[in-house]
């Protein structure tokens, strides 16, 4: 007699071994590209954050008062991260982290921060500080009128 199992049921070692394969293929998979986030033509991002809306000239993100000075303020809503790096020098970015399109989740110590995947930026140029976001975060044309911070 042979040794060959010739009924058309999987064995057990088979089973486990393409479980497996399936398992390693679907946590790889989950994992993503290391490739940066998909820009538009300027540089832009190419659709407003999640739960945000697009924003255009003369839109009132708040009161410059409220942009701590070595800090700065999220703008969720409209994608956008003001800061204040020096008394009265405010500067705009996207809050759109430039590693894998995760907003950015805080500007604390003179950074802006993903929680994503822990890339940093700088308050006052939005250069990347601590990888793997691939280049500085976008700038965004802000102006101070009246004590409020808009859109450029």
């Amino acid at each position: 007699m042979s040794d060959v199992t010739t009924s058309g049921a999987t064995s057990r070692r088979v089973l486990l071994a393409s479980a497996g394969a399936v398992g390693a293929g679907a946590l790889l998979a989950a994992c993503g590209s290391e490739a940066p986030a998909t820009t538009g033509p300027t540089g832009a991002a190419a659709s407003p954050p999640a739960g945000g809306q697009a924003v255009g000239a003369g839109t009132v993100l708040g009161k410059a008062a409220d942009i701590p000075v070595g800090g700065g303020v999220i703008f969720k809503e409209q994608g956008v991260v003001v800061t204040q790096p020096t008394a009265g020098q405010y500067v705009g970015f996207s809050a759109i982290c430039t590693h894998q399109a995760c907003p950015v989740s805080q500007v604390e110590a003179g950074k802006i921060k993903c929680q994503c995947h822990f890339s940093e930026f700088s308050i006052t140029d939005g250069s990347v500080i601590s990888p793997p976001a691939p280049r500085a975060l976008d700038k965004k044309e802000i102006k101070v009128e009246n004590g409020e911070i808009k859109i450029a």
